[in-house]
């Protein structure tokens, strides 16, 4: 590309973002506010109206603290090898969750992750369950208080049942037990004393009173509600649609989702945890996700309802009869083998596809798999990627091995392109013909040094994303510093890489940069480094400007690549360093000079010789001195020449004739 054109570019790229920019700062920016005020606007009016509590919409502004919300009302406690927390005696919500197998962050007094809070504290979150009807006294409420019928603790093995009366002739009774796992099975009964059916449906809901501020906002991760439904009401053929925590989102279409389903289940995803209700999978239900407004008329901040659940088809009770339905409630860590255990043991639709594998599933569900079955043998996730990388590389092996034998064909012809450059130095078009013949004539494909990176993208983009969204690669160790392959290098080189007591990150102004493109760790380095010694084994670009550009590559990379998981710039430094090995034995064989020996041929001759050294190499040099003269016939052999003295005789070495 000419210098002008670049410069054009340059120019062009620099106005589009002026363009961008200006549009959003004077005309997206003024329009997203007034939208906003009208909203607001809205709001206050609608808050002159009464809206009535349902189960299904309950909402309580979070104004206590967690401890405060647990202590307010009775309750039983919930304790398991995977779960620990209590259930609220009013609603019999299960509202109160910690996951005893994994901690919040690295650090030995960390507290284990929160999944579940109670009613009453900020950023409520709970699953919920009940009856509805028309015209139907002394249905219990999200605030009716239930009695505890048998048992203390649920825990595996030790059910809890509970009881609720209010008078009115209908009595309901639940029975929860626990697995040693996070699935929870809730059996509801109703005995009907009143003298007259009854008709009721069931429903169960997993509810979260707002969001933490960072949830929802990652680009190529969902987090908000999901579920699997079936497409028809026979329950062949299910699909998984999804909507995304919205803060401010006043488009119904895209605040929730409806169906009518037969079995199926739905709930609320983050990262790596995930809370889900799961009705009888010969049940027809009515499902719903969705995000309800809550937000008090005088707060400027939104604050959404999200639900994600279902209410069954009613059922009539008649007097005298007991009338049970059974529901599930999964609450926990979203463990790939677990999560298809239980698609296969419970015939769950697609309860697996509740990680999130991507659109691309077809290549990072099976890059998991590999190394998972790879980790099982090695007991390491950080050597389960190398030797995924060595796998790779043998799979690859061909197509890389005639890439890297046509680069290294292209660095022999260097020579012959330096002097098709001299010599059309003012015809750029006639050099780049006579340069193409010449990689014709001695078959060199210019491109096919892109082959091997652009094979293996598909691999970078599935490892990226099992490494960011699988919860067994969260807080996976390798070796010394690396105790975490999800999270980036924890070390950089602003402090030393940890010599210095201090946090970047905690500076001032900058401490943003800091803790993104400017923490620059000791994988980042490497990996630059790396990138570095592989682009220096290829020919140069024939163009000046495209040569700058590759040059200033490795540079540009370590600053992109350091935010990045450390389990994924491992991959890279490993795959570098196998990329450099191949080339490096393949230009020793055809005999093309390559940077490492340079480097090594550098070093061996500013070296500095040891005495003992020195004595061998003389010792040497005698003996083949001798050998020469010895083995030269008689006739070819140069007189000696003679000294000044008698001892002194001087003497010149033979010379091996060709």
């Amino acid at each position: 590309m000419k210098r002008d054109d670049n410069r054009n570019m340059f120019i062009f790229l620099a106005l589009s973002m002026a363009i961008l920019f200006g549009y959003q700062f004077f005309v997206a920016g003024p329009k997203m506010e007034k939208e906003r005020a009208a909203a607001m606007a809205q709001k206050k009016i609608e808050a002159a109206k009464a809206p009535v509590a349902t189960p299904e919409s309950l909402f309580v502004e979070g104004k206590l603290t967690r401890d405060q919300a647990v202590a307010a009302t009775p309750r039983v406690a919930i304790d398991s090898p995977a779960l620990k927390g209590s259930l609220s005696l009013a609603g019999a919500r299960i509202d109160d969750l910690f996951l005893k197998q994994y901690k919040e962050t690295l650090k030995a007094d960390s507290p284990n992750v929160e999944l579940f809070r109670p009613q009453g504290a900020e950023h409520a979150y709970y699953a919920e369950s009940g009856w509805v009807g028309a015209n139907v006294p002394g249905l219990p409420s999200g605030n009716s208080v239930w009695t505890v019928l048998s048992g203390s603790v649920l825990s595996p093995g030790k059910d809890v049942v509970l009881g609720y009366d209010a008078g009115t002739g209908l009595r309901f009774e639940r029975r929860l037990s626990l697995d040693d796992k996070y699935m929870i099975t809730v059996t509801d009964t109703v005995v009907n004393a009143t003298g007259a059916a009854v008709t009721l449906a069931p429903y169960a809901n997993v509810v979260r009173q707002g969001a933490p501020e960072a949830l929802g906002k990652n680009m190529i991760l969902h987090e908000g509600g999901i579920g699997a439904f079936s497409k028809d009401a026979t329950g062949k053929g299910y699909t998984t649609p999804e909507f995304k925590f919205h803060k401010w989102e006043k488009d119904e279409k895209k605040a929730g989702f409806k169906a009518d389903s037969t079995g199926g289940w739905m709930g609320l995803t983050d990262k790596y945890w995930l809370a889900a209700v799961i009705p009888d999978q010969k049940a027809k239900i009515h499902a719903a996700m969705k995000a309800t407004d809550q937000t008090p008329a005088d707060e400027k901040d939104f604050n959404f309802l999200y639900q994600a659940g279902y209410v069954a088809d009613a059922v009539t009770v008649q007097p005298g009869q007991p009338v049970s339905v059974t529901y599930r409630v999964f609450a926990g860590a979203k463990q790939a083998s677990l999560l298809a255990a239980y698609q296969d043991k419970l015939h769950l639709p697609s309860f697996d596809k509740a990680i999130d594998w991507g659109m691309f599933w077809f290549f990072t569900r099976p890059m998991f798999f590999v190394l998972d079955f790879l980790f099982k043998y090695v007991g390491n996730f950080g050597l389960a990627i190398l030797g995924l990388t060595v796998l790779v590389k043998l799979i690859f092996f061909p197509l890389a091995h005639k890439s890297y034998e046509s680069m290294t064909k292209m660095k022999m012809l260097q020579p012959q392109v330096e002097e098709l450059k001299k010599k059309h130095e003012g015809n750029p078009q006639q050099m780049q013909i006579e340069m193409m013949g010449l990689y014709q004539k001695e078959k060199v494909n210019p491109m096919s040094g892109c082959l091997p990176i652009f094979v293996q993208m598909p691999v970078f983009y599935s490892l990226y994303k099992v490494l960011f969204v699988t919860i067994e690669m969260r807080h996976a160790p390798f070796f010394g510093w690396i105790q975490d392959l999800s999270s980036k290098d924890p070390t950089t080189m602003f402090n030393l890489f940890g010599l210095l007591p201090y946090d970047p990150a905690t500076l001032p102004v900058i401490g943003g940069l800091m803790a993104t493109s400017l923490h620059i760790g000791v994988l980042p380095l490497l990996y630059g480094a790396s990138m570095w010694l592989s682009q220096s084994m290829n020919p140069p670009m024939p163009d000046p400007m495209q040569r700058k550009i590759f040059a200033f590559m490795p540079v540009m990379f370590t600053f992109i690549m350091a935010p990045f998981a450390s389990g994924l710039l491992i991959y890279w430094v490993w795959n570098n360093v196998l990329t450099v090995a191949q080339q490096y034995a393949l230009m020793r064989q055809m005999g093309v000079e390559n940077p490492i020996d340079t480097l090594l041929g550098k070093v061996a001759k500013t070296k500095p010789k040891s005495e003992a050294a020195h004595v061998i190499e003389v010792a040497e040099e005698a003996i083949h001195e001798g050998e020469v003269t010895q083995g030269t016939p008689a006739r070819k052999r140069k007189p000696a020449a003679t000294g000044s003295s008698a001892g002194g005789t001087k003497r010149t070495r033979g010379t091996k004739k060709d």
